[in-house]
């Protein structure tokens, strides 16, 4: 024993000789020389100003505000979440080192197993399936339907296996048979999703069957999950993903950013595409940078990732309502980061539905580079979206418009932006209220201010509780805000449309839910998803809304379910009540619309300005403020 352990700190020793901490930290952190030092951002906060420091001549790497630090394995671990015997074997596999082989572990029987698999025997069980699932891709028979799909998407051989492609039969049981054939335990394998156990006498089968896979791995190149792409257009659903788990949070996880990372690094830039295939395209024309989110909205831990490897973001997205909900989404995501970020939409350059569409036609590739180059900044996306819908809007409605979006940039960090892109916000705003840039600064400054007293009031209360600063703790707040404190009328509207969607029939439900004066960025995203639904004529009851939130924005889940709670609790579940109650704040939100407002936002001096327009015998439709401002 002592032998072995001896043996496994000179493993230790030699593999932390051969690693340099400072090319490995930049393989994932952009780093910059400082004297004899290197800086950059940290990845274990949420850091703005770089604030971890790498001393190779130490090997060591520390964070100056959070505190984390250590050597290369504690950075391995707590970067690529490894356990040490995983850092020590990636270390090793990156300097070539050959480790000393570890005595193996008892062989598990069918029939033992602990109930929760390890992170190695899960690694192992994926390792497992998609050697199994490359080999299916090669079968005479089995392959057949999948590399006729890879042939006609223009994947070349090569790129099929860079991205290790694999497919599985059409039956029930290959993957299955082939663990019992191995004698492996299944457990591993139904824990990682691989494989679904019967009711009726507790064997196994696949949960993959005639599909083209799409092997899922971290930012180490392990395989951590599986995306599965149906052969059959009769089968359902046309897309499955492996289930969150220990190894996978889709959350968190950027296809095929393994692969892309080194290009990403060189040219500073990082291009997030809508799917599996649009990233290969991209990849086998040349955009070796492309990634993909894996059916969710961007979040905050993609964001990080990506800040961390460079400086600038395209997001690559149709030109549909879909597309605009996740360019809308990045704003909320990437607004406070030290990022620029850029957004291509497809439908302005070409008719083609997708990347994977347009790089296959001839001059795609060229096209899709001038798309990428001219794409405007995400902030530039937002307000020319926004100056679409101020164009036909009175000046009442053009100033709630501008106090909710200040509201909302606010509520995204507008007040802790670098000047320059709070100045140019101001610009924007002011252009499109056709207002002086200091008559937007005065709004912007009142509307900080009572936000810093919204933020202190919690201090003063008998807990004592300060505002997190934290975007998960904040949103947490805003949620438990929303739980707690007196609705809205256009809240308490949102949750009888859901709990009761017949209300909407008593009154012009879909003109208040363009109104964008919901009381936070969390409840209008749920009035958004009410509206889209309507507008393509689908139902709009809250297993309807949740069921697209849950797809397109899930941070939004919890504010839809809170509100038809609390709708439902204040009727006491009556639907009479709930459309009552839906009348009555309709009816509200349509009288605060005609009421004039006082002078506290850009409103007053927008009527004020068309009055005196108006008596000195000028046009009041002619105003700046009446349309949409040239660019």
């Amino acid at each position: 024993m002592a032998a072995m352990s001896h043996r496994f700190s000179d493993d230790r020793e030699r593999v932390k000789d051969a690693t340099d901490i400072a090319q490995l930290i930049a393989e994932h952190v952009a780093l910059k020389p400082k004297g004899r030092e290197y800086v950059g951002l940290c990845p274990f906060h949420d850091d703005r100003r770089p604030s971890m420091y790498v001393v190779p001549a130490k090997r060591i790497f520390h964070c100056f505000v959070c505190g984390a630090g250590g050597d290369c394995y504690t950075f391995v671990q707590k970067h690529l979440n490894m356990e040490f015997r995983e850092a020590l074997e990636y270390l090793a596999e990156r300097a070539h080192i050959p480790l000393t082989p570890s005595r193996p572990a008892p062989h598990a029987t069918h029939g033992d197993h602990p109930a929760a698999p390890s992170r190695a025997e899960l690694l192992a069980a994926n390792a497992t399936a998609s050697d199994y699932f490359r080999a299916i891709l090669r079968h005479p028979e089995h392959g057949h339907a999948a590399r006729d799909t890879i042939q006609r998407r223009g994947i070349t051989p090569d790129l099929a296996d860079r991205f290790a492609l694999g497919a599985t039969a059409d039956r029930w049981d290959g993957l299955a048979l082939t663990i019992r054939s191995k004698s492996l335990h299944p457990a591993p394998f139904l824990h990682a999703g691989l494989l679904k156990k019967r009711d009726a006498d507790a064997s196994f089968y696949d949960t993959f069957r005639n599909r083209l896979i799409f092997p899922i791995a971290d930012r180490a190149g392990r395989t951590i999950a599986f995306g599965a792409r149906r052969l059959n257009d009769q089968d359902e659903p046309k897309y499955l993903n492996s289930p969150e788990s220990p190894l996978f949070s889709k959350s968190a996880t950027l296809y095929a950013l393994h692969l892309a990372l080194p290009a990403i690094q060189r040219e500073r830039a990082a291009l997030i595409c809508e799917g599996y295939t649009d990233v290969i395209a991209c990849h086998q024309a040349g955009f070796t940078n492309a990634v993909a989110t894996l059916g969710t909205a961007l979040t905050h831990e993609h964001a990080r990732a990506l800040r961390l490897a460079c400086d600038r973001v395209v997001l690559l997205f149709d030109g549909d309502d879909a597309g605009q909900r996740a360019a809308d989404r990045a704003a909320e995501v990437f607004f406070a980061e030290p990022i620029d970020v850029h957004v291509c939409v497809l439908a302005d350059h070409t008719d083609a539905k997708d990347p994977d569409e347009l790089l296959k036609r001839d001059g795609g590739p060229d096209l899709l580079r001038l798309a990428i180059d001219r794409a405007p900044h995400l902030l530039d996306y937002r307000f020319d979206r926004l100056a679409d819908r101020a164009a036909p809007l009175g000046p009442a409605a053009l100033a709630r418009t501008i106090d909710a979006e200040l509201a909302s940039l606010i509520a995204l960090g507008l007040p802790d932006a670098d000047p320059v892109k709070r100045r140019l916000i101001v610009k924007r705003l002011a252009a499109l209220a056709g207002l002086p840039d200091d008559a937007v600064l005065d709004s912007l400054a009142r509307a900080e201010a009572a936000a810093r007293a919204r933020r202190r009031a919690p201090a003063n209360d008998d807990r004592g509780n300060n505002p997190p600063s934290d975007p998960a703790l904040a949103a947490a707040a805003a949620l438990a805000d929303l739980a707690s404190k007196p609705l809205s009328n256009h809240d308490r509207l949102l949750g009888c449309l859901l709990a009761q969607p017949d209300a909407a029939d008593a009154f012009d439900a879909d003109a208040l839910l363009d109104l964008p004066a919901y009381g936070s960025p969390l409840t209008q995203r749920v009035a958004i998803a009410i509206r889209d639904q309507r507008r393509a004529g689908l139902p709009h009851a809250i297993d309807d809304v949740l069921a697209v939130l849950a797809s397109s924005d899930p941070d939004a889940v919890p504010a839809a379910t809170t509100l038809v709670r609390r709708a439902a609790a204040e009727c006491d579940h009556d639907p009479q009540r709930l459309r009552a109650l839906a009348a009555d704040c309709a009816a509200s939100i349509l009288s605060a619309t005609l009421k004039p407002r006082p002078p506290a936002s850009p409103s007053e001096l927008i009527e004020a300005k068309r009055l005196e327009h108006a008596r000195t015998g000028g046009n009041p439709r002619a105003l700046p403020g009446f349309r949409k401002p040239s660019t």
